[in-house]
């Protein structure tokens, strides 16, 4: 049983993967307390200004190429299912959930159940987990490589049947369910989306299973990525055009090209890079993902650098000033027209 009110596709979404944010009087980390409202108001400026998702990372400490490792992090369904609460109209995601985190049934029966709590708008953003010292920390097996996307796909022959209202029975060599099923289910056609950029593991798995793969490469890269990606789709016999496909990327956007511009630098520096100290090909490796300027520079690099080259979508943070009210929907704004 389907809504037949969500549209599936996604577009260009707003990912929120950064919770530090500063107090504006003072400069420093405001308390922990503001958090929460503070990505409300941004999902919330998302859906009025044209983004059709809202992203949550799914990570329980903060990740080197954002911030600390001691900075807050949201736990990702328990954040969603109050954003279900606090919008009405985007869809809801994590970009993308660790399947090394949770069982596949239980995972399944998360989303299915941000599905009815939101009214149909959640879509499974899945990948095989990366974060070696998230693990350890949390006391997760972190395995190679190898183990851990033979688990994804084991568990993907779980989460996919039990979304679409079948009752799995595996006896796999790491999951095992027994006639697991989703109930309640709102519909039998929520999304799922890969996250990755492994023209074959990660390509391969998406051609199978997927609704959506996002990228985290570099625009160079895209023309690539998509003939493998088309490799892989013939090879499951699956018609190519049936699989979306999007970017993720960083956008440092303000209405002031250079207070732009300098926002690379002050976040360069952040991670410990000092810009002035690398040399050309460094600095644009390190800034490959980045679209910088202001609103209508964004909106060019948007469309010639990911558009052009193929892609039918971009997610997209602004860990700089998403979180400054008024950024998430000038972005918006600004960049939806290019999907209409």
């Amino acid at each position: 049983m389907t809504s037949g009110t969500t549209d599936n596709r996604i577009r260009l979404g707003y990912q929120i993967p950064n919770f530090t944010y500063p107090d504006p009087l003072h400069g420093v980390r405001g308390p922990d307390s503001d958090i929460f409202p503070s990505v409300l108001a941004q999902a919330r400026e998302a859906q009025d200004s044209g983004f059709d998702t809202v992203f949550v990372m799914d990570h329980f400490f903060q990740l080197p190429g954002i911030g600390a490792f001691d900075e807050p992090m949201l736990e990702a369904y328990t954040a969603l299912g109050a954003l279900a609460t606090g919008t009405s109209s985007i869809k809801l995601s994590t970009l993308v959930s660790g399947n090394t985190y949770r069982n596949p049934a239980l995972l399944a029966k998360a989303v299915t159940t941000l599905d009815a709590v939101s009214g149909g708008r959640a879509v499974l953003g899945i990948g095989a987990g990366w974060f070696e010292r998230e693990h350890d920390a949390m006391g997760y097996e972190f395995g190679t490589f190898t183990d851990r996307f033979a688990k994804l796909s084991e568990a993907l022959t779980i989460i996919e049947p039990m979304l679409r209202g079948g009752r799995p029975e595996v006896d796999g060599e790491y999951y095992s369910c027994r006639g697991a099923f989703a109930s309640p289910l709102v519909r039998t056609d929520l999304p799922i989306m890969l996250g990755g950029a492994g023209e074959k593991k990660t390509f391969a798995l998406a051609a199978r299973y997927a609704d959506h793969i996002n990228m985290n490469c570099s625009p160079d890269e895209i023309p690539r990525k998509l003939d493998a990606l088309a490799a892989r789709c013939e090879e499951a016999g699956r018609d190519r055009s049936t699989l979306e496909t999007s970017l993720l990327g960083f956008v440092m956007m303000d209405e002031d090209g250079d207070v732009a511009r300098a926002m690379v630098g002050e976040y360069l520096r952040k991670l410990g890079t000092d810009p002035a100290t690398l040399d050309d090909e460094t600095f644009a490796r390190a800034t490959a993902r980045m679209f910088v300027g202001t609103p209508d520079d964004v909106a060019e690099q948007i469309q010639t650098r990911v558009l052009d080259r193929g892609l039918d979508g971009i997610v997209f943070n602004m860990v700089a000033n998403g979180h400054v009210p008024g950024m998430v929907r000038l972005a918006g704004e600004t960049l939806a027209p290019l999907f209409r």
